[in-house]
């Protein structure tokens, strides 16, 4: 039987993902209830501009009060959309303290601070979900906290920012260098005003953070994360990738260490073969491929972003959280029992594929490769391209003045040896400068 007493439902930030939430909570309502058992009721709305219509919802629940809001004790579930550090913080805290449970979609907030909300949460006996958080529509949090709970997940790579892969995207399908892929973005509305959070790789770090801490049941904070974003990737980048038969991601790589004792978590462009599965998503779309133990590989796709897509998990996590408060028991808390170190980038293991430019003479080659040698990095491949001539020379064929391209891919190899190696090649006097340094991965 339905419970006739409604849940009392906050709604904290009504924007583009909060007003989806409000309008899907009211054409909705009667399946909602439904599905969870009881009636569910929007009891206010806390917003930082009052004055602004907002479609569909009753100007009686608008309040700029949030603390209030979230202090009335009444308020059974809180859902924070309106992102940021504070005052999130502070009001989820809050909101644990005064009886309800939260749902949030605040990335950033989960990366830095997810330990300290799930030790409130639980001193409270509150649910804390976050679905949204990572990946917009596709179910990704729940399935590893809750589905491959009895498995052991050794990696977790995936495309989590639809910003930066459009740009990408666009960038291999057209030939656009990145500042017309990035104007691209901007006028169809997946790049913000400011793209720093995506094009930096920010907000991918922060769903890395997020993802290694649920995959591996230990603590992983964003700054833990290396970061490197698709600001410098080019058109010649774009190209060498695809002779390779490569394209290139911005990638969020968490990784479990060989021997079980350590994990890496790192966001970076890379090159990817085009026979793996994250190489044919297109537009602004994101994918998580995850490897574990029992289960193998897995992989999870959909829209990453926008309005509908994130409300929808919200609206998931919504349901389980009210199912929770019904049968008066919350659900998984915090995972992190292993507490496993987070290694430095140095100790990551992988494929590089550099560009360098370098003087047309013979001996540069032989130069080149000594070098990789000393530094203990294996050569798989060269390739060399007089900038005097129109075709590509293979390994060991050199012209007489001017300069060259010399492009070297490496066997795996410590990303703490490729610096080391990338160093030595800048004194060499043959050498005219490194254009480029990427990573290959998912071989």
């Amino acid at each position: 039987m339905m419970r006739t007493r409604p849940l009392k439902v906050a709604l904290l930030g009504c924007g583009v993902v909060g007003s989806e939430v409000a309008r899907i909570m009211t054409t909705h309502a009667d399946d909602l209830a439904a599905r969870i058992g009881a009636p569910v009721e929007l009891a206010g709305v806390a917003v930082r501009r009052p004055s602004k219509v907002r479609e569909g919802i009753d100007p009686a629940l608008i309040t700029t009060d949030a603390t209030a809001l979230v202090k009335r004790g009444d308020i059974d579930v809180v859902i924070e959309v309106i992102g940021g550090i504070e005052p999130a913080r502070t009001l989820i805290t809050t909101a644990f303290e005064h009886g309800a449970s939260v749902v949030s979609a605040n990335k950033a907030l989960l990366a830095e601070d997810g330990a300290a909300l799930h030790a409130a949460a639980e001193q409270y006996g509150r649910d804390l979900y976050y679905e949204a958080a990572v990946a917009g529509a596709i179910p990704l949090v729940r399935p590893l906290r809750e589905s491959l709970a009895g498995d052991k997940v050794n990696r977790v790579l995936g495309i989590v920012n639809g910003t930066t892969n459009f740009i990408l995207d666009k960038m291999d399908t057209s030939g656009a260098g990145y500042s017309e892929a990035l104007d691209e973005a901007t006028a169809l509305g997946y790049a913000e005003a400011d793209p720093t959070a995506d094009v930096e790789g920010f907000d991918a770090a922060a769903k890395a953070a997020i993802l290694a801490g649920i995959a591996f049941h230990t603590r992983v904070k964003i700054g833990d994360v290396h970061r490197e974003g698709i600001t410098e990737v080019t058109a010649a980048d774009i190209a060498s990738a695809r002779r390779m038969g490569c394209t290139v991601k911005l990638l969020a790589i968490c990784e479990r260490a060989a021997d079980g004792q350590s994990v890496t978590a790192r966001v970076h462009p890379a090159m990817i073969p085009l026979s793996h599965p994250l190489a044919s998503v297109r537009e602004a779309y994101n994918a998580v491929f995850v490897e574990a133990e029992a289960a193998g590989q897995l992989m999870f796709y959909g829209p990453g972003a926008g309005g509908a897509p994130t409300a929808s998990a919200v609206l998931g996590d919504l349901v389980a959280v009210c199912r929770n408060k019904l049968n008066e028991a919350p659900g998984p808390g915090e995972s992190a029992y292993t507490r496993l170190p987070v290694s430095p980038m140095g100790d990551v293991v992988t494929r590089y594929h550099i560009s360098l430019d370098v003087a047309d003479k013979p001996g540069v080659l032989a130069q080149v490769a000594t070098v990789f040698a000393e530094q203990g990095v294996s050569i798989d491949t060269v390739r060399q391209k007089s900038r005097n001539s129109s075709s590509g020379d293979e390994a060991g064929i050199e012209q007489d003045g001017g300069e060259a391209s010399l492009v070297v891919v490496t066997h795996r190899a410590p990303d703490a040896a490729l610096s080391g190696t990338v160093e030595a090649l800048r004194k060499l006097d043959t050498v005219r400068g490194v254009a480029s340094i990427m990573r290959v991965e998912g071989e």
